[in-house]
């Protein structure tokens, strides 16, 4: 893994910004919506169990799931459909709940991905509940009708991942060329 490649990359960074490896399960460790509100009611916190995570909370359950299962690395999957874009695949067994996760590391959020409604008729379905209207959306639409497989997307910040990874106070510390209202151009 990692540490084992980049030994020498780490120490050198270490020694600036002391930090231990993250804790790393041999397989993916998948925690379902509904088992995550099970671990944050457990712990005392209100929550409704279909709106969406705080910050406090995302991190509260960073650390209930690094002490059940030893990891600071996991996936939340089956969000529920509410908190995620109109084109979130639901999830064939209940449509409270999308088939959609965030990756977590340290108990902050690194990745966010889902699988795509790719049916023209429910993607349309979709939209209405929302209350959106479909024509600005019929290319989209369309491509679906003329046949699009199932597929999913994903979008993780590199940045928040070394960040993360190596437990440093702030983000900035892992960009080349950080940008803040101060600062615009390299």
């Amino acid at each position: 893994g990692l540490e084992s490649r980049c030994t020498l990359e780490l120490a050198a960074v270490r020694t600036q910004y002391p930090s231990a490896a993250p804790r790393l399960t041999a397989e993916p460790c998948v925690v379902h919506w509904e088992e995550a509100m099970d671990m944050l009611r457990d712990a005392g916190e209100s929550v409704s169990g279909l709106d969406d995570l705080s910050t406090p909370h995302e991190r509260l359950l960073g650390k209930l799931v690094a002490d059940k299962y030893q990891t600071d690395l996991y996936f939340l999957d089956r969000f529920p459909t509410a908190v995620r874009p109109f084109y979130t695949m639901p999830c064939p067994d209940n449509a409270d709940y999308s088939n959609s996760y965030d990756i977590f590391l340290r108990g902050e959020e690194i990745c966010s991905g889902a699988q795509r409604i790719h049916d023209a008729r429910m993607l349309s379905d979709a939209i209405k509940a929302r209350g959106l209207p479909l024509e600005p959306l019929s290319a989209y639409i369309d491509s679906m009708r003329y046949g699009m497989p199932p597929h999913g997307g994903a979008g993780i910040g590199l940045e928040r991942l070394v960040f993360l990874y190596l437990n440093l106070d702030n983000v900035r510390k892992a960009s080349m060329f950080p940008r803040d209202p101060n600062r615009c151009s390299p």
